[in-house]
């Protein structure tokens, strides 16, 4: 897995953490409010340099991966952007709650429960649908790895076939050239056998004749 693979997970995981805490800024107040407010500048501070990493990242990559993590990138940044601005807004929505709280009746009180209960349930129906993107992401991402291997297994597949496909013709060259030998040797036998009958045939023909001018020189003799 690329490192920068890496990064967009924990950058994925990050923007869901902050999703769900910005949707909580308007719900608490003192020092509650502080502290969720000073986790969600946290993990922006988290998220930029995660950015950081990945433009950085994304200059040593090949061409082709250059031009599709060009383009994730910049959808993160545009996403920072816009949890930024909504955060920005809660913290302004916040203030003017808690302002005209001050100055409301304690009739009111309910009023503000109700709509504290509304904020609640807004926050939790954020916080699962973070949730439910970043799996969605892990799994587009899973789901793209998985093609990569797959496209590497049918590459190197293809890669064994043409190497076979070579060794054979290879190997057809090379009986092809094996049958000539050996033609050429059976030939070169058969015309060696045959020149040695022929040798065979003229020495049994000298031998005959002379054993018959032997016997023909003995008759003359005798007689």
């Amino acid at each position: 897995m690329l490192l920068i693979e890496e990064y967009e997970k924990d950058y994925s995981a990050l923007v869901a953490e902050i999703t769900a805490l910005v949707g909580r800024v308007q719900i608490f107040g003192g020092a509650e409010k502080k502290e969720v407010c000073t986790n969600i500048d946290s993990k922006f501070t988290e998220a930029t340099e995660l950015l950081e990493q990945i433009g950085l990242e994304i200059h040593d990559l090949t061409a082709d991966q250059k031009q599709k993590y060009t383009s994730k990138y910049n959808c993160f940044q545009a996403e920072l952007k816009r949890l930024q601005k909504e955060y920005d807004t809660a913290k302004k929505l916040s203030k003017q709650t808690i302002a005209i709280d001050m100055n409301e009746d304690f009739d009111d009180v309910s009023i503000q429960d109700d709509q504290r209960q509304r904020l609640l349930e807004n926050t939790e129906r954020i916080e699962r649908t973070g949730n439910r993107l970043t799996q969605g992401y892990r799994l587009a991402l899973e789901t793209e790895q998985m093609g990569a291997q797959v496209l590497q297994d049918l590459h190197h597949q293809r890669e064994t076939m043409q190497n076979t496909r070579n060794r054979l013709r290879e190997t057809n060259a090379d009986i092809g050239m094996s049958s000539r030998v050996l033609n050429s040797m059976w030939m070169r036998g058969i015309r060696d056998k045959f020149v040695l009958y022929i040798v065979g045939a003229v020495f049994i023909i000298v031998v005959l004749i002379s054993i018959y001018l032997s016997i023909g020189g003995s008759s003359s003799s005798t007689q």
